[in-house]
């Protein structure tokens, strides 16, 4: 068993160790801007496409979060009615990356969303953890 322990230690060693500052998963910061009443979201299929998520469920969760109605235009960007800073934006994504994209149990954003007997459930492709969403 000492053998074991001692290949064990020289191989944490060689380890190098993982930077906890550094995150694999970086939702893009909301650049939004104003237009008259409506907040314009200008990278918003940046962060789908990092969220790898629909347009539709990240656009209807923006519009419960913020309490307000909105839509995609032709460019891709989310057109949001009234006037909204970047934090409460970002705020509002964070909360969906939470709830919708990364995985409960080991925390990696590998996660696919299912429809089973109506349900809407979080399956993680890394550790093979499922649980069920608030939709």
């Amino acid at each position: 068993m000492a053998d074991y322990d001692e290949q064990l230690d020289r191989a944490l060693e060689r380890t190098p160790d993982i930077d906890e500052g550094t995150d694999r998963f970086d939702v893009p910061t909301p650049d939004v801007r104003q237009e008259g009443n409506v907040t314009v979201y200008e990278n918003f299929q940046d962060t789908l496409d990092r969220l790898d998520r629909d347009d539709e469920h990240v656009l209807k969760f923006l519009q419960n979060e913020l309490g307000t109605s909105a839509h995609i235009d032709e460019s891709g960007r989310a057109r949001l009615t009234g006037e909204f800073d970047e934090g409460r934006i970002a705020d509002a994504i964070d909360e969906y990356t939470e709830r919708f994209v990364l995985c409960s149990e080991c925390g990696l954003p590998d996660t696919k969303l299912e429809r089973e007997q109506g349900a809407l459930l979080l399956r993680c492709e890394a550790c093979g953890a499922r649980s069920s969403t608030s939709a």
